[in-house]
């Protein structure tokens, strides 16, 4: 009878031959507990389409929900595609979150259409870490080719949904997305001595496959892509009195 620690690391050595070595996560993690232990699949998986839209119109939000999408990005593997209907991205704020603009690769669309086929195209590619793209509309049809297109593979599928028309919710039509999330600004804590505190985020999981929605509040993503929760002011305080006592020495 074979030995069953020899059948397994051949199995191994098999998946390593098929793969290049390189083993796919089926989820990427935020790294951070609280939230990850939230999702379904212990983070956002890798071979599904993801949507992201402002919790309203102000420019703060849009931002956040932006920087959100390129976070995840830049944790991804490999390189990004971004396609946009106009050209607003700001690559220094980009590579504040950890995307770096080396990562992306840029395609302006005439339409929705265009853009929704052109994220197609880039998510059945399989040589890209992650594909970005923002619309106004996009039916359920047009989001399971997406997630048709990025199941199998290892490339995250990522979707900004911006209101159809003035007051419309962004997220009211339904969608074949794993995970559909609102973004909003949300008021920072100062740092007692610096003055300034690390952004924060609100974070609301309206709907995910496998799993129940909720709202956390997080702080903005840093120069490596990932987000934390918020620090307790006692520990901040903590921190400025040592940072105090240490100028004064």
């Amino acid at each position: 009878m074979p030995d069953p620690a020899v059948l397994h690391q051949l199995r191994e050595q098999l998946r390593a031959m098929e793969t290049g070595g390189f083993r796919r996560r089926p989820a990427l993690p935020f790294g951070v507990e609280a939230l990850d232990s939230r999702l379904a699949s212990g983070g956002l998986r890798l071979d599904a389409l993801h949507e992201v839209a402002a919790i309203g119109t102000d420019m703060a939000d849009d931002c956040a929900a932006t920087l959100f999408l390129a976070g995840i990005a830049a944790r991804a593997w490999g390189p990004v595609l971004w396609v946009v209907r106009r050209r607003d991205l700001f690559a220094p704020g980009l590579s504040q979150v950890g995307l770096s603009h080396k990562r992306l690769i840029y395609a302006e669309a005439g339409d929705d259409a265009e853009l929704l086929a052109i994220m197609e195209e880039g998510l059945r590619h399989r040589g890209l870490g992650a594909v970005i793209g923002e619309a106004r509309r996009a039916d359920m049809t047009a989001t399971r080719r997406l997630q048709l297109a990025a199941e199998g593979g290892r490339t995250i599928a990522l979707l900004m949904r911006r209101p159809a028309r003035e007051g419309s919710d962004p997220l009211a039509a339904p969608s074949a997305a794993v995970t559909r999330w609102r973004v909003a600004s949300a008021p920072s804590t100062p740092l007692p001595v610096e003055g300034v505190g690390r952004p924060r985020w609100r974070l609301e999981l309206v709907r995910q496959k496998g799993g129940e929605g909720f709202v956390m509040e997080v702080e903005a993503s840093d120069e490596t892509g990932r987000c934390a929760l918020p620090a307790p002011m006692a520990d901040r305080k903590a921190v400025a009195g040592g940072s105090a006592s240490r100028r004064a020495a």
